[in-house]
């Protein structure tokens, strides 16, 4: 028997949290099928089986927060004696899968593994010895290439949220909101028979069971059925979307009040780790400035850039020269790139700028940033701006690609709003916020030659660690960024 524990999943984090089992005991596992998917403080990570065999036991249901180094699951390598699965009933093992679709889209649970019989047993290959372990794991043989996981249907991405980029703008004078819906991967091998829709009982959206029935333990339906609520019109607020006792309790106080009763959603993952870091910069005296500024030469560069050849494919927005424009200004003002360490009473100016991008999911809010970007041109600039975006998107976004950010940038504009006043991120002296830009009435020209026009106009707003940063400072470096972006051409200055 091989107990696979929760390895460290990176940048020294201590615990994560079980979201999605995508085995059940008595399935057949390779060497770097991917078994489950946790969510630690900051991403959520898919781990492969480490050694090939049969799922023996499960250690920790869907919503069971685990300690590096715990045993989450056992698996009965070849030779061992056959294990038989858990006896538990599916709702208590919550063998099912369960992910969140849209109101018009019904929610399934994943389909319960089938019978051994119409299962063949794995054959030693290779490329996967009998015994063999995934490296990390355990010595191993040659290199084992990821396969598809068993019996899990093609699906969207981990991030199934819809996700509004932060880094995307729209073009256009007036900026919209834009929502990035995900798509599923298309499989050209055959997949198992589809799932059985829910019963009637069952809302679309809902969470369900592998035999179509919400998803709750027996002791809540019991409760239910006494009660007379009907569980199908139940949103779940327990892991998975379980059904709670405290849910079915609630329905019945709203059903006797003629009422409906709050919806909890407990803190998890990386909403515990917004709510944390929220709540440590508190702790920071902060300070903001702001400035309106025409980028109208901005809009035309964009237009001009999405023109060129080597842009050719790239999303290129005025994030993008935004991005450029903070990284001109911090070499001039390297002061705005630091931290601030109290055990030694210091300020720690980095020589790197690695320029983090909010993005706003319903998993809570992820800050992944480019690392040394001061390093990288206008063109390298949007590919790794691209590339950030796509990993959002896709849920790929890993525990590096958030740590170490020096500088933040944040973009209320995609959603219509013209500015705000941004909160730090730990351990970094400033953010900045970028608003909508918008078609207004605006002053050029001086002295005699002054005249009203029609021009672009954006809001940018920076907040500052007061400790680190006093207004002089904030107030010349936010005026260099609105130089660049409304005469680009000076950025040859910088």
């Amino acid at each position: 028997m091989f107990e696979m524990t929760l390895p460290d999943p990176g940048e020294g984090l201590l615990e994560a949290e079980i979201t999605q089992w995508l085995v059940a005991p008595g399935d057949e596992v390779a060497v770097n099928d991917v078994v489950v998917e946790i969510e630690t403080a900051k991403s959520l990570v898919e781990l492969p089986a480490p050694v090939a065999g049969r799922v023996a036991t499960l250690h920790a249901e869907v919503g069971t927060v685990v300690a590096v180094g715990s045993a989450i699951m056992t698996i009965a390598e070849p030779g061992d004696q056959a294990a038989a699965p858990s006896e538990a009933e599916p709702s208590e093992v919550l063998q099912g899968r369960v992910e969140t679709g849209d109101a018009d889209e019904p929610t399934h649970a994943e389909e319960s593994a089938p019978d051994e019989d119409a299962r063949p047993a794995p054959q030693a290959t290779a490329a996967e010895p009998a015994g063999a372990m995934l490296v990390g794991y355990g010595a191993a043989a040659g290199s084992v290439a990821r396969r598809p996981r068993k019996g899990v249907p093609a699906r969207p991405g981990p991030e199934t949220d819809q996700v509004h980029e932060s880094y995307g703008l729209d073009e256009s004078p007036a900026h919209k909101v834009e929502e990035v819906y995900p798509t599923g991967a298309v499989h050209d091998e055959p997949v198992e028979p589809p799932l059985p829709r829910p019963e009637a009982g069952a809302r679309p959206g809902h969470a369900v069971d592998p035999v179509g029935r919400p998803l709750a333990k027996p002791a809540v339906r019991r409760l239910a059925r006494d009660l007379g609520i009907d569980l199908g019109e139940i949103a779940g607020t327990g892991p998975a979307g379980i059904i709670t006792p405290h849910d079915v309790a609630q329905t019945a106080a709203g059903a006797a009040t003629g009422r409906r009763g709050d919806t909890r959603i407990p803190l998890r993952g990386v909403r515990r780790q917004m709510v944390q870091a929220m709540q440590a910069s508190l702790q920071v005296p902060q300070a903001s400035v702001w400035v309106d500024v025409d980028v109208t030469e901005t809009v035309a560069l964009i237009d001009q850039l999405k023109q060129r050849r080597e842009f050719a494919g790239l999303r290129v927005s005025p994030i993008v020269v935004l991005a450029k424009a903070v990284c001109l200004a911090m070499a001039k003002h390297p002061e705005v790139n630091s931290s601030l360490d109290l055990a030694r009473d210091e300020i720690v100016v980095h020589p790197d700028v690695n320029l983090g991008i909010a993005a706003a999911t319903r998993r809570g809010l992820v800050v992944p940033n480019i690392k040394a970007a001061n390093d990288l041109n206008l063109l390298e600039l949007a590919e790794a701006l691209n590339e950030l975006v796509s990993k959002v998107r896709e849920g790929r976004i890993t525990p590096a690609d958030a740590a170490r950010g020096t500088f933040t940038i944040t973009n209320v504009g995609v959603f219509g709003v013209e500015g705000g006043t941004p909160i730090l991120n730990p351990n970094e002296s400033a953010i900045l916020c970028l608003g909508t830009f918008n078609r207004r009435p605006w002053v050029v020209g001086e002295g005699a030659s002054e005249r009203m026009e029609i021009r672009s106009v954006a809001k940018l707003t920076l907040t500052i660690d007061h400790r680190v940063l006093d207004g002089e400072q904030a107030s010349r470096f936010l005026a260099d960024v609105a130089t660049i972006l409304t005469d680009p051409g000076l950025s040859l200055l910088f």
